[in-house]
């Protein structure tokens, strides 16, 4: 292999490397979203163990594959075989945990409906409980996506505070503004004046549902860029190791 040859495949993949980086970094910062941000649905799900070490996962995911990225970049422009050698290592091993990881959860997504569905029902009956944090994002789920409960307002009918009283409470967030108007109290439940409940009709599985399709997607999407960057990055560093090993032994003295 020509010299030039040789270099353009250095540079291209400490370019790749760069990219890598960079998806890693998008890839860790996701994951602190899903764990720290107060607005969305995952805070419903914030007592979920498996919610969490996903959350962890992409994380590590994340932070593992910037540091790849760095050591290719530092292999491919100082010709190191060592490091060279480090890295394809690593992104077959990260290339074949992704596989493995995506194939569990695709064979097991009835498995984190279920969990899900636990989560929603236990919030539901517990509310209003002393998790503040999550009781809010799940009023903001309600008010912003339009519906009431998890598949309907009968979800709620589980609730102490609605079940013990001997008036007609409903949960505020649910209510629909253009059937009713009234005060949030401070308890988060509203007295209706009819036995039907002036909410929204629809449960939120429906519109949480395209929630997590719309942010699964744009993981899937980063996952399919990542494996197509590895798989590239795994050819141009064996073609690199080759050449750097075949280059460094014809400079060998010869008698």
């Amino acid at each position: 292999m020509g010299k030039g040859c040789l270099t353009a495949i250095k540079y291209f993949l400490f370019l790749l490397n760069l990219i890598f980086f960079l998806l890693g970094a998008v890839v860790m910062g996701f994951g602190l979203w899903l764990l720290l941000d107060n607005q969305s649905f995952i805070v419903v799900l914030n007592d979920s163990i498996a919610v969490k070490v996903a959350c962890y996962i992409l994380i590590g995911v994340g932070a593992f594959s910037m540091l790849i990225g760095f050591l290719g970049c530092l292999g491919a422009i100082y010709e190191i075989r060592c490091l060279l050698g480090i890295y394809f290592t690593c992104l077959l091993l990260i290339f074949i945990a992704e596989i493995v990881a995506g194939a569990l959860i695709y064979f097991h997504k009835g498995v984190v409906n279920e969990e899900m569905s636990k989560m929603v029902s236990k919030v539901l009956d517990n509310y209003p409980g002393k998790n503040s944090t999550t009781e809010q994002a799940w009023d903001f789920i309600q008010r912003n996506m339009e519906c009431c409960g998890w598949n309907g307002h009968e979800d709620w009918n589980g609730n102490m505070v609605i079940s013990n009283s001997s008036r007609l409470l409903f949960p505020c967030s649910c209510q629909n503004v253009s059937l009713a108007s009234g005060n949030i109290s401070e308890t988060g439940f509203c007295e209706a004046q009819t036995p039907d409940w002036p909410v929204y009709d629809s449960g939120c599985s429906a519109s949480v549902e395209r929630w997590f399709l719309t942010n699964i997607g744009v993981v899937l999407g980063i996952c399919i860029t990542i494996a197509f960057i590895e798989l590239l990055g795994m050819i141009l560093a064996i073609c690199l190791c080759k050449n750097l090993h075949m280059e460094d032994y014809t400079k060998v003295p010869k008698y």
